[in-house]
């Protein structure tokens, strides 16, 4: 969950890559997933589908006991909003979500008035203009 992960954790991300234009997204769930490489796009074994993931560079470290790496991966659930505008997340979001404009790599990202249901506003550019996670 966006509120479990902290930096330390993605600090050895290099880049994020999106499946689909995200623009349009107010939020995309994320967590960090143990998986057997640094850089490929991972297997997605949830509902919904996965939107985006993340890079690590060389100098990430695998697992010591499972060889894994822990890796950003984005994504969303079919009763989210974008796909049910006005079902459970109408307002509000997940605990895990944030608000795809904010986040960056190594960066965990952050709620914001659009992401909570709001209208879509400059909150993310303005200084102390977030929601708290």
């Amino acid at each position: 969950m966006s509120a479990l992960i902290e930096e330390c954790e993605i600090d050895n991300e290099v880049d994020l890559v999106w499946l689909e234009d995200v623009g349009g997204l107010d939020y995309v769930r994320q967590s960090l997933d143990r998986l057997p490489n640094r850089q490929s796009k991972p297997p997605y074994h949830r509902d919904g589908r996965m939107v985006g993931y993340a890079l690590l560079g060389p100098e990430a470290r695998p697992s010591r006991s499972s060889g894994t790496f822990r890796r950003r991966v984005f994504w969303l659930l079919p009763h989210d909003r974008d796909s049910e505008p006005k079902g459970l997340y109408a307002t509000g979001t997940p605990a895990e979500a944030v608000d795809p404009r904010t986040l960056a790599p190594g960066g965990k990202g952050r709620k914001t008035e659009r992401s909570e249901g709001g209208p879509p506003s400059a909150a993310p550019r303005e200084p102390g203009g977030t929601l708290p996670l």
